[in-house]
């Protein structure tokens, strides 16, 4: 072989090799349908509910069906572990067909993420359900007050309710002092998940925004100057309260669905959740008594969206955004919303959804446990993500099993 052929065939090679490895354009649809068929896609998400889980396996099951794009179900017990596998292969230069397609992500994981420049995108803005994303009213683009740019597309809205079985709790309680009351004069019928599980960590936030009930400080990072003045209520309250915890605080469930099984076991009468439907679908699923309700705090309480990312050596990004599209469905959102399935919170602007859809959402029934959107109240904003993991590192030194 000449040396002028050896050259053109080299570049036909690179040529030819280019199309397999240059990233899916997002503004192109007609294109990422097209390279989508046949890939598989690893989403990596928390597989710590059945209810969840099956959800996902249905989308599977739809994409399949229409998209000829095969989703597999990485189930995690913490976020951080993709995250962590993203950056080992990153400090492997593995910037190629990576192990992680997609990640179930939000707050400091997300935050990490994209300060190391380890995700793809931006792309969820260009995706064709985008259109139907309510913008305006949800917090949709920014995550934990991190701007999302097109990073991540959501997927669910979480709001926090408190759960009370009304034959032992039969009202509303109005704020976090009247949970420390009510936990005082009833010792052992209250607990939270513990921390840094993040069903505990949004407990301690919860507490922290309604006793400090300034937003505007904790949308800001964590200033040392000043951390301890702001958090100072919080460690007070939790000094009240943990010696009138179920087992006095000397033990704690380790994830939401622990803490779901202790009222189901009548022992204990109050719970949090970060799904306003949770109550009502584990009442349908027997998971709860049918004496469950739920409330909100008078000042309103933390919400946040469920998002999904894409790593930025991923190699399935075409099929992973064929995935979030179709999560951002008016199909996929509103079988998340049926209590008896999910009992999720829609990201969509139902207004502004076609005439057979917004029918379809008005039609569904919330079921017995679940508030209106009316009654929800106000959504407080998340803190930055660095309060989450400060107090979450000195509740583990205060409160944790080695203090």
């Amino acid at each position: 072989m000449t040396r002028k052929t050896k050259l053109a065939t080299f570049v036909a090679l690179v040529t030819w090799a280019l199309p397999a490895t240059a990233d899916p354009d997002p503004t192109n649809w007609a294109a990422i349908l097209e390279e989508a068929q046949g890939q598989t896609v690893y989403w990596h998400a928390w597989g710590g509910s059945t209810a969840t889980n099956d959800f996902i396996a249905w989308a599977g099951e739809q994409i399949k069906e229409t998209y000829d794009v095969t989703l597999e179900h990485v189930k995690l017990a913490d976020t951080a572990d993709a995250v962590t596998r993203v950056l080992s292969e990153k400090q492997a230069g593995r910037d190629d067909d990576g192990a992680v397609d997609m990640i179930w992500i939000n707050g400091p994981n997300f935050a990490a993420m994209k300060e190391a420049d380890l995700l793809f995108g931006p792309f969820a803005e260009s995706l064709p359900n985008w259109q139907f994303v309510d913008v305006e009213g949800k917090a949709v683009q920014t995550d934990f007050t991190v701007p999302t740019e097109g990073f991540e597309a959501p997927w669910a809205m979480a709001q926090v309710v408190f759960m009370h079985d009304t034959d032992d709790l039969p009202d509303a309680l109005p704020n976090v002092e009247a949970i420390l009351d009510w936990a005082t004069a009833n010792p052992g019928r209250f607990t939270y998940p513990q921390p840094p599980d993040f069903l505990g960590t949004t407990f301690l936030k919860q507490v922290l925004i309604d006793l400090t009930d300034n937003d505007a400080i904790l949308s800001q990072p964590v200033d040392t100057a000043n951390y301890e003045a702001v958090t100072d209520p919080l460690w007070d309250f939790l000094d009240q309260l943990t010696p009138h915890l179920w087992r006095s605080g000397t033990v704690y469930p380790t994830t939401g669905p622990a803490q779901l099984q202790l009222i189901a076991n009548d022992e204990v009468d109050l719970a949090i959740s970060f799904s306003p439907g949770e109550a009502t679908t584990a009442i349908a699923n027997g998971q709860l008594p049918p004496s469950v309700r739920t409330f909100v705090l008078e000042d309103g309480t933390l919400g946040n969206a469920s998002f999904v990312a894409i790593p930025y050596n991923s190699g399935a990004k075409a099929g992973a955004m064929v995935l979030a599209n179709f999560l951002m469905s008016p199909k996929a959102q509103l079988r998340a919303q049926d209590p008896e399935i999910l009992g999720y919170g829609t990201v969509l602007d139902v207004e502004a959804l076609p005439e057979t859809d917004r029918a379809a959402f008005a039609a569904l029934d919330l079921g017995i446990a679940t508030l209106t959107p009316e009654e929800l109240g106000q959504v407080r904003p998340e803190p930055h993500p660095s309060w989450m993991i400060r107090i979450a590192e000195d509740w583990s030194e205060r409160y944790g099993a080695g203090r």
